[in-house]
């Protein structure tokens, strides 16, 4: 999966996750929606069938954005004890948009540190 360093030179997985680009290459596409994977890089050809970033994106979404939301939410009521409505005007769109954009930057880093470090699913050995 990584035997191509004499063609193309290594890339910096977080940065190339982060700008959603190949991890190979780092150059074509790494996303052909919104969180959906491209079948393949445009420029260099890999292939992204061994990219598998399972619920991972997702955990650390909900762990850091619902860590800062929750603690802005509890802040605000403590100091200020504003209408419930306020806090639904504030915290839902906050939510939705700062979860959102975190699960792609997420998912696209996962997916070039698997690709960097050659992650594979685990085998067991039954051999003699």
């Amino acid at each position: 999966m990584n035997d191509d360093k004499a063609i193309w030179a290594p890339v910096e997985p977080v940065s190339a996750g982060l700008k959603g680009c190949c991890p190979r290459c780092g150059e074509g596409r790494l996303f052909k929606g919104f969180l959906s994977l491209a079948p393949r890089c445009g420029t260099c050809g890999l292939d992204y069938s061994f990219a598998d970033a399972g619920d991972g994106p997702a955990v650390f979404v909900i762990l850091l954005i619902g860590f800062v939301v929750v603690g802005l939410a509890l802040w605000m009521e403590v100091t200020f004890a504003p209408p419930l409505w306020l806090h639904f005007v504030l915290w839902i769109p906050l939510t939705l948009v700062l979860g959102l954009t975190a699960l792609r930057l997420i998912k696209g880093v996962l997916i070039t540190l698997q690709y960097r470090n050659k992650a594979a699913e685990g085998r067991l050995d039954r051999g003699a």
